[in-house]
């Protein structure tokens, strides 16, 4: 009887040699450690979930910061509103400032030009009741200038002065104040030539109108020997712009101009171009 066959199974050359790999892991291991694995994965994610969580705080402040920003934005336009509006006020104030210092200087101005309104009238009424006064005072030495003594009027006057020339001057001199219109022949205004007209009628003298004739009436006189009484006339013999009468004292009477009016002024200062004597 044959003996059975055993298969021969050729070896390695090294097959006696003890191997050095591992050994494999079982299914069970194996399916363990993936188990660790992912374990230890999940908390590895779980600590970077929950690192995550806290780095995330500063994320949750930035989700905020919109919000932030937001309220920022509605508080620098309440701001600007408010300085806007307090800019507005300065203003409005400052041109309330402005218009209350200009009615002021308005009323000032005002008050200042009533004053002076005021005060010219006070002068005019001043002016008025003085001018009442003289021309009440000339009309009562008027009323009475008929009934002097020539004795009384020679007082009055320097010699020579007679009774005539005592009356003409009396007559001058009630007549100072009056006004200087051209062409006007009184009682309360004059010119030059109808002053001196005037007072010599008083005395019977009827002299010329103007002061051209009035210059060639009488008989002439050196102005060195002029007497009171005497008409002094200025501009040549013939052509006088001028005439007045001389009181003495070196002065002198006639209706000035427009701004003086009938006035007692001296010779030296408006000296004459010469004189006539018709006394």
């Amino acid at each position: 009887m044959k003996e059975p066959l055993v298969p021969v199974i050729p070896m390695s050359h090294t097959a006696h040699i003890r191997s050095h790999r591992k050994p494999r892991r079982s299914a069970t291991s194996s399916i363990a450690l993936r188990a660790g694995v992912a374990g230890g994965v999940l908390s590895m994610a779980a600590a970077g979930a929950s690192a995550s969580a806290s780095a995330a705080e500063p994320v949750t402040q930035t989700i905020e910061l919109p919000t932030l920003t937001a309220d920022l934005s509605a508080q620098v336009a309440q701001s600007a509103a408010a300085t806007q509006q307090a800019a507005a006020n300065y203003e409005l104030r400052a041109e309330r400032d402005a218009a209350a210092a200009k009615a002021a200087t308005e009323a000032k101005k005002d008050l200042a030009e009533a004053k002076k309104q005021a005060e010219a009238k006070k002068k005019a009424a001043e002016a008025a009741r003085k001018a009442a006064a003289e021309r009440a005072n000339r009309s009562t030495e008027r009323a009475t200038l008929s009934a002097s003594t020539s004795a009384s009027a020679s007082t009055s006057v320097s010699a020579p002065a007679s009774g005539s020339v005592a009356t003409v001057i009396a007559f001058l001199k009630a007549q100072v104040g009056d006004a200087y219109v051209l062409g006007a022949t009184g009682p309360n205004a004059w010119d030059c030539s109808s002053l001196v007209q005037a007072a010599y009628k008083q005395v019977g003298v009827d002299l010329p109108r103007v002061s051209q004739d009035q210059s060639m009436a009488g008989t002439d006189v050196p102005l060195s020997s002029v007497q009171v009484g005497d008409i002094l006339y200025w501009g040549g013999k013939g052509s006088a712009y001028h005439t007045g009468v001389y009181i003495g004292n070196g002065q002198y009477l006639d209706a000035a101009n427009p701004s003086k009016g009938v006035v007692i002024q001296d010779l030296s200062g408006y000296p004459a171009s010469g004189a006539v004597r018709v006394l």
